[in-house]
């Protein structure tokens, strides 16, 4: 098992809060950290038909019966039991804590003394510590980085829609009243297609002829799966007309591009969308340096109406760090223009700027640092 990031948070966490939700995308390895973190702890999945009955039926004894805590996976099964925990927090009547794992709603999220952790795949600094890096950045983008695809034996083509197929069982099918699962299936194709692009309602509602709400409905559904994420444009306008709607990016790489119909990692270096893939790859992973030490989003980006734009805006209270994405291994002087007219409206606000690129090379810079793809942890970290 590769060691995950964020086990000291939910380690920490354990020890402040009765309950953890460990929450995230299917197959990111909740389950795993949760398991290795509290080896004593019972283990309990609520996928069993009796334990869930137990849980939901009399969720005060269901509990109790655990004086020391237990794991609670796929708790989001028991909605009643969802409930009784947010009501019981507040009380303070468990001795726990108790670990819970799923896509757990926002309600739970939001309500009484609950600990939580967000875990996205693997990020960059796990798969080098664990030896799994690709030496080519086209390969990770390609192969994504769920944990199970790490084994060299599990071909990405099989495994992707085996999992889009369980998660239109499993999360989309019981939670949601969605009749039509082949063009829910067409539409998530569709947000693949889209992925660090601004969010379009009502170009996508018509490409899937679906109203606009639907569209949104849908999105909204994607994001609490942990499918994608929705990336908020910076409030600063430095007298600049902004663009005020977010941009969407996918969660992984590896899904995105199976969703494209990318097929082999050889294809991804021409494809007209690895600009994208990058830029989401990138994105995710300065997420997941934020997430995996228990900290929220801090991330935006910002475009003005006539078409000038950084990529993220990484905001630190006393200073705003503008961060460039560029997918050519190779830079010259246009690639810090954007910095350059970003820093001269933002003046004493604004941080030394971060460019990073899909090239090999350290390169000095004064307008900002310069930093290969494969040195991207260090900035995640302290972001």
């Amino acid at each position: 098992m590769t060691p995950r990031i964020a086990a000291s948070i939910v380690l920490d966490l354990a020890t402040k809060f009765p309950f953890v939700a460990v929450t995230g995308p299917r197959q990111s390895g909740k389950s795993t950290l949760i398991r290795s973190a509290f080896p004593d702890k019972p283990y309990i999945s609520l996928q069993d038909p009796d334990i869930c009955e137990f849980a939901s039926s009399s969720p005060r004894d269901f509990l109790n019966s655990y004086p020391e805590g237990a794991i609670l996976d796929e708790a989001q099964r028991s909605p009643k039991l969802l409930s009784h925990i947010i009501n019981r927090t507040t009380a303070d009547e468990n001795k726990g804590p108790f670990l819970l794992t799923g896509p757990l709603p926002l309600s739970v999220l939001s309500g009484g003394r609950i600990g939580i952790v967000r875990l996205l795949p693997l990020s960059i600094s796990e798969l080098a510590e664990a030896g799994d890096l690709p030496a080519d950045i086209d390969e990770l983008l390609y192969r994504g980085m769920y944990p199970t695809l790490q084994d060299a034996s599990v071909i990405p083509s099989t495994w992707y829609p085996l999992y889009i197929s369980s998660y239109l069982d499993r999360d989309v099918r019981r939670v949601v009243n969605i009749r039509d699962l082949t063009l829910f299936q067409r539409f998530i194709r569709l947000c693949a297609a889209q992925t660090g692009r601004i969010v379009n309602f009502s170009m996508m509602a018509k490409e899937c002829g679906i109203t606009h709400n639907t569209a949104r409905a849908w999105l909204s559904i994607l994001e609490a799966s942990h499918l994608l994420f929705f990336l908020q444009p910076h409030h600063r306008s430095f007298n600049k007309r902004l663009v005020k709607t977010p941009k969407l990016y996918f969660c992984d790489t590896g899904l995105a591009a199976w969703l494209l119909g990318i097929g082999e990692s050889a294809r991804i270096a021409t494809h007209p969308l690895r600009d994208a893939l990058f830029e989401t790859w990138v994105v995710s992973e300065l997420m997941k340096g934020r997430f995996n030490r228990g900290l929220p989003a801090n991330l935006y980006f910002w475009r003005d109406n006539v078409g000038n734009e950084i990529d993220i805006i990484a905001n630190h209270g006393d200073s705003l760090v503008p961060i460039e994405i560029k997918t050519e291994r190779t830079l010259s002087d246009e690639h810090f223009q954007g910095l350059r007219k970003w820093l001269s409206l933002a003046g004493n606000e604004a941080g030394r700027g971060r460019l990073i690129y899909a090239g090999n090379e350290r390169q000095r810079c004064e307008e900002a640092a310069v930093i290969p793809w494969r040195e991207l942890d260090g900035l995640a970290g302290r972001l």
